[in-house]
C-alpha cells in the first residue's frame, strides 16, 4: 500500500471501507477495507442484498425502506449495528454514509462509505486528552518537527518565552537557550529522533526575556510517530527547577558546612599552642570554605602580658593610631603560589600601616591595621566587616572575622575567596563567625592554659631544694624533669633535709593530680614536712601528722574535717558551714603519696616510712639492685590507717634511690616492667653519682612529657669512726668536769682548739641540766664533719625551756647561754628520753666574733 497523504493524515488513524449499491440494490462493488471491517470476501457479498446480508432480522424492515429512498436520490447517514467477524453474538456498531450516484446508463444507484463507531470514540478521546494535556498542562509543552523547529507550543511554554503559542511555530532551540546548551539540546534532539530513545531530566540553563536571572529547567523528549509508525517529530516537556535546584544548592551548602563545622570540631583545638591552634583552622577553611585565609592575633596575647585583654585591642582614634599590634601567626592558600600579594590584608583598604597599605603582612610579622579600615572595625567592634574586593585584584570577596572568645577578642581571621569562586553569602558569614569563634574559644583555652601552667611550673621549682643538696655521709645527686607544654604540671616533689646529730631526712612524693591545684598541694605538703622534720618526729609520726594536714587540704580554710555536729549535749543537726565542709571534701580531695627516710651517718642505719608510694630501690656492692620491703600504707589524705616503719643498716657505698611514677609507668609498658628495668639501669652504682642519674633517665623508656619524673640518689658513706667521740657519765657532780675534759682531749685531737673554750663551757650548762632536771645515765657524744655537734642523752622526758631569768636569779641563763654561743641548738624525743644537742661552726682561720654587749646584756 501507498499514499501521499501528509504525515499525521487522519486516514492513518480511521481505515474507511466503502461497497457500492447498483439499482437493482444488490452489491456491486467491495472494497478490501469492508472485508476487514465486516469479515466477509467478495465473493460472499458482491450480487447481494446488503441489508439482507447484514443487518439484523428486526431492522430489515425499515432498512428496505432507506435504501430504496436512497435509490430515489436522498442521502442518509446513521448508525447501523453489525455482527464482528470472528466474535460469535457480538455486534458492532457502524456509521454509514449512504449517497446516491448514477451509472454510466443513467440508472440511479448508492455508493457507502463505512466507519467502525469504536475507532471515532477512540479518536474523540485522544483528541481531548491530547488537547487537555497540551493546552491545559502547567509544564511547558512543545513539539518539535523532523525539522527540528517548533511545530507546536503550549500556553504555558508562551508565558515563559513572551508572546501567543502561536508565535513560537518555526523558531528553533538557539531562539531560546544560549549557544552552548543550544547545542546541547538539539544534538539531544537528533539523537532521540535518530534512534527513539526517550531522554529524561535533560538539565538546562537559560535566561527568559525579562527574567531577573538564570533559570533552570529539568526537559523530557521522546519520539512521536504517526498512526502507520512513521516518526513525525519529538515531544519536549520542560519542567521549571530553579528552585528545587536552588534549595538542592542551599541543602549541599548545609552539608558542606555541617561537615566543615564537624571537621572544625575533630581538628582545632588539638594542640594547647596558639599558633599550632591558628593553623588547624585554616587546614580546615582552605579549600573547603574559601581560597586564602590567614590569622593574626594580637601581640599581648602572644607575648603573655599579664595586662587586661581588653588593652590587647584598645585604640586611640584621637592620636591617629590604627589597631594594637597583631602578629600574622598563620596564612594558607589554595591557589597557585606564583601568584604574589593575594593573601588578605592586601590592597589599599585591607593593608596595615606597617607597610603603608601596599600588601600583606608577611608570616610571623607584627603590624597594624588602619583605623577605619574594615579589618580594625572588625577587631573594633566584634563584628564580620566584608573587606572591598579590587576589580584588577585577584581576590573578588573578603571577609574580616573577629575571633571571640567569652566576650574577648583575641585576633582576626580574614577568608578570601578569588574570581571565580562564589561571592560570601549570609550563609558564609554565619559560617565564618562559628569557625573563628570555635578557633577564638581553643586560643583563649590555649593562653588560659599557658598562664597556669608557667604559674605552677614557677611555684613547682621555687619548692624544689636550690643547687645540689649536701648531707653529712651521703653523696646526693637529684633530676626533676617536668612535664611538657603538651601535659599539665603535676605534684612531684623531692627534698633533702639536715636534722639535728648530722641525720638526714630524705622526701619524694607525689600529689596525685595535675595543674596549679596539684602544684599548691604539693607546696603545702612540702612545707608541713618539712616543719614536722624539724620537730625531730619519728617517720612513722611525721606521716601521721602529714596525713591530717593533707586531709585538711579539701576543706575551706584548710582545717580539719569533722562531722559537722555541735559540741556538748546530744546530736544537733549539721551546720551549714559543716554542709558546705563536706561538699568541699566531696568535690577537693586531696591525696598524695609519699616516702620519708631519716638516715643516720653513725650507724649507716636508714628508717623508713611510706604512705602508698614506690618502695625505694637499695643497691649494693657487687649485688643486684633490690626494693626495699617497706610497708606502703595508705595514700596521705585518706586517715585512718597507722603507718610502719622499716629500719635498714645500709653498707659503705650502697646506692640509695627513691623516685616517682614517671619514671617507671607509662602507657606503653606495665609497671613491673619498669621497675625491672629501673633495677637493671642500676647494675653500676660505683660510677659517680651524677653519671648514674644520668644513665638511669636515658637508659629507661621513660617517655618524658607524659608525666613529672622526680629521681632522688644517695650514695652511703657514714661518718669515720675517728669523727665521733661517745660517752656515758654517771649521774653524778663529778661528771660535769669529766665532760669538760673529754671534749678537750677529743677536740685538741681534732685540731680544733679554738673551739675548745666554748665547747667545754656548753658541755657543762647541757650536763648540768641532765644532772638537774633529767633521770638515768647520761650519754654525751660529739660529732665533727661539716659542723660540731654535741649532744647530750637522759632519760628525763621533761623537755628544756629557754626562758629569761630574773635580776635577783642566780641562774636560769644556761639555755641562754647555749643560744648565742652556738649556731643552733635544740632538744628531741628518743625512745629513752630525750637529746639536748647544739652545733658549732668549723673554724675557717678567722677569729671567732666576741659577743656584744646587747647579747650579753639580754641574759640579764
Amino acid at each position: 500500500m501507498w499514499q501521499s497523504s501528509p504525515p499525521g493524515s487522519i486516514y492513518d488513524y480511521i481505515r474507511v471501507a466503502s461497497f457500492s449499491i447498483g439499482p437493482d440494490g444488490l452489491i456491486e462493488q467491495w472494497s478490501r477495507r469492508a472485508t476487514g471491517l465486516f469479515g466477509m470476501s467478495s465473493d460472499e457479498v458482491v450480487g447481494r442484498d446488503p441489508v439482507e446480508a447484514f443487518m439484523p432480522a428486526e431492522l430489515r424492515p425499515d432498512a428496505h425502506r432507506r435504501v430504496g429512498e436512497i435509490l430515489d436520490g436522498r442521502e442518509w447517514t446513521g448508525l447501523v449495528p453489525f455482527r464482528i467477524p470472528g466474535e460469535d453474538g457480538v455486534r458492532g456498531l457502524a456509521e454509514i454514509y449512504l449517497m446516491p450516484s448514477e451509472t454510466g446508463a443513467g440508472e440511479r444507484a448508492a455508493l457507502c462509505l463505512v466507519v467502525d463507531v469504536r475507532a471515532l470514540r477512540l479518536i474523540e478521546t485522544d483528541l481531548a486528552a491530547s488537547q487537555a494535556i497540551f493546552g491545559q498542562s502547567p509544564f511547558g509543552f512543545v513539539l518539535f518537527g523532523t525539522d527540528f523547529t517548533v511545530v507546536r507550543a503550549n500556553k504555558r511554554f508562551a508565558t515563559v518565552f513572551g508572546g501567543e503559542a502561536d508565535d513560537h511555530r518555526g523558531r528553533t532551540v538557539e531562539d531560546y537557550l544560549p549557544t552552548p546548551e543550544a547545542g546541547r539540546l538539539s544534538a539531544t534532539l537528533r539523537r532521540v529522533l535518530e534512534t527513539g530513545d526517550a531522554v529524561t531530566d535533560l538539565q538546562l540553563v537559560g535566561t527568559p526575556p525579562g527574567a531577573p536571572g538564570r533559570r533552570h529547567w529539568s526537559m523530557n523528549l521522546y519520539r512521536v510517530h504517526s498512526g502507520s509508525g512513521r516518526p513525525i517529530g519529538i515531544a519536549g516537556l520542560a519542567t521549571d527547577v530553579t528552585q528545587r535546584h536552588i534549595a538542592a544548592r542551599e541543602a549541599a551548602s548545609a552539608r558542606r558546612n555541617l561537615a566543615l563545622l564537624n571537621e572544625a570540631s575533630a581538628r582545632i583545638g588539638n594542640s594547647l599552642d596558639l599558633e599550632t591552634t591558628a593553623r588547624e583552622l585554616l587546614d580546615v577553611a582552605v579549600p573547603g570554605f574559601c581560597d586564602l585565609a590567614s590569622v593574626d592575633l594580637y601581640q599581648g596575647l602572644l607575648t603573655g602580658e599579664e595586662a587586661s585583654p581588653a588593652s590587647w585591642g584598645r585604640n586611640h582614634p584621637e592620636s591617629g593610631t590604627g589597631s594594637a599590634e597583631l602578629r600574622r601567626v598563620a596564612q594558607a592558600s589554595a591557589v597557585s603560589d606564583a601568584l604574589p600579594g593575594v593573601l588578605p590584608g592586601a590592597g589599599a583598604v585591607g593593608g596595615t600601616e606597617a607597610d603603608g597599605g601596599a600588601g600583606p603582612p608577611a608570616l610571623g610579622s607584627v603590624h597594624r591595621y588602619p583605623f577605619h579600615s574594615p579589618c580594625a572595625v572588625a577587631l573594633r567592634t566584634g563584628r564580620v566587616e566584608d573587606v572591598p574586593g579590587d576589580e584588577r585584584g585577584f581576590v573578588h570577596s573578603t571577609l574580616a572575622v573577629p575571633m571571640v572568645a567569652h566576650d574577648i577578642v583575641v585576633g582576626l581571621v580574614q577568608f578570601s575567596r578569588a574570581k571565580g569562586s562564589e561571592p560570601f553569602g549570609e550563609r558564609d558569614r554565619a559560617l565564618a563567625t562559628e569557625l573563628a569563634a570555635r578557633a577564638a574559644v581553643c586560643i583563649d583555652n590555649a593562653r588560659l592554659y599557658r598562664r597556669e601552667h608557667e604559674r605552677a611550673l614557677i611555684l613547682q621549682r621555687s619548692l624544689l631544694p636550690p643547687g645540689d643538696p649536701e648531707a653529712a655521709g651521703l653523696d646526693i645527686a637529684c633530676r626533676y624533669l617536668p612535664g611538657n607544654t603538651a601535659t599539665e604540671v603535676g605534684g612531684d616533689w623531692f627534698d633533702v633535709i639536715e636534722l639535728p646529730g648530722h641525720r638526714t631526712a630524705l622526701v619524694v612524693g607525689d600529689v596525685m593530680g595535675r595543674g596549679l591545684r596539684a602544684a599548691v598541694a604539693m607546696g603545702e605538703l612540702r612545707t608541713a614536712v618539712r616543719t614536722l622534720a624539724l620537730l625531730d618526729l619519728e617517720p612513722a609520726e611525721v606521716l601521721s601528722a602529714l596525713d591530717e594536714v593533707a586531709r585538711g587540704l579539701g576543706t575551706p580554710g584548710g582545717g580539719e574535717r569533722s562531722d559537722g555536729f555541735g559540741a556538748g549535749g546530744g546530736a544537733q543537726w549539721p551546720s551549714r558551714a559543716a554542709h558546705k565542709s563536706r561538699e568541699a571534701d566531696l568535690s577537693e580531695v586531696y591525696l598524695a603519696t609519699c616516702v620519708y627516710a631519716v638516715y643516720d651517718p653513725v650507724t649507716r642505719r636508714c628508717t623508713f616510712a611510706n604512705a602508698g608510694h614506690l618502695p625505694p630501690v637499695v643497691a649494693e656492692p657487687g649485688e643486684p639492685a633490690l626494693l626495699l620491703d617497706v610497708p606502703p600504707g595508705m595514700p596521705l589524705g585518706v586517715g585512718g590507717e597507722p603507718f610502719e616503719e622499716v629500719e635498714v643498716e645500709l653498707k659503705e657505698g650502697s646506692l640509695l634511690a627513691l623516685y616517682t611514677d614517671g619514671l617507671v609507668e607509662s602507657r606503653d609498658h606495665p609497671l613491673d616492667e619498669g621497675l625491672d628495668a629501673f633495677r637493671r639501669a642500676l647494675t653500676e652504682p660505683s660510677q659517680p653519682l651524677e653519671d648514674v642519674c644520668d644513665h638511669v633517665l636515658t637508659t629507661l623508656d621513660t617517655r618524658h612529657g607524659e608525666d613529672d619524673i622526680a629521681l632522688l640518689m644517695a650514695r652511703i658513706q657514714g661518718l669515720a669512726p675517728d669523727a665521733v667521740g661517745d660517752w656515758r657519765l654517771p649521774r653524778e657532780l663529778r661528771s660535769v668536769a669529766l665532760a669538760r675534759e673529754l671534749a678537750r682531749t677529743q677536740l685538741t685531737a681534732w685540731d680544733l682548739d679554738d673551739l675548745v673554750d666554748t665547747t667545754e663551757l656548753l658541755v657543762s650548762e647541757l650536763v648540768t641540766n641532765a644532772l638537774r632536771y633529767g633521770e638515768g645515765e647520761i650519754r654525751l657524744r660529739l660529732l665533727r664533719d661539716r659542723t660540731l655537734v654535741c649532744e647530750v642523752w637522759d632519760a628525763g622526758l621533761v623537755q628544756p625551756r629557754r626562758r629569761r631569768a630574773r635580776d635577783t636569779d642566780e641562774g636560769g641563763r644556761g639555755l641562754q647561754l647555749v643560744g648565742l654561743l652556738s649556731a643552733a641548738w635544740g632538744s628531741r624525743r628518743t625512745p629513752r628520753g630525750k637529746t639536748v644537742w647544739f652545733e658549732l661552726a668549723l673554724p675557717d682561720g678567722e677569729p671567732s666574733p666576741e659577743l656584744s654587749v646587747e647579747q650579753l646584756m639580754s641574759m640579764y
